[in-house]
């Protein structure tokens, strides 16, 4: 089950609630403050990852040429 960030329209309170995507479909996640079914989305987070393919490779002759071509 996926975590919203949600902002009640009625009262301006804002929370984060793990619920199903159905449950917040069909409008079934209440505002802990009033009760209120009426919920806006809030983008808060912003979740990314890095790939890491594109480093550089290290120098397979570090040890020999005492790493003279700048490559580790």
């Amino acid at each position: 089950m996926p975590f919203y960030d949600l902002k009640c329209d009625n009262c301006n309170e804002e929370f984060n609630v793990m619920a199903k995507m159905s449950e917040r479909e069909q409008k079934l996640i209440k505002c802990p403050k009033c009760g209120s079914n009426e919920l806006s989305p809030v983008f808060k987070n912003l979740n990314y990852s890095i790939s890491r393919k594109n480093e550089m490779a290290a120098c397979p002759n570090a040890g020999k040429c005492g790493n003279r071509c700048g490559l580790m």
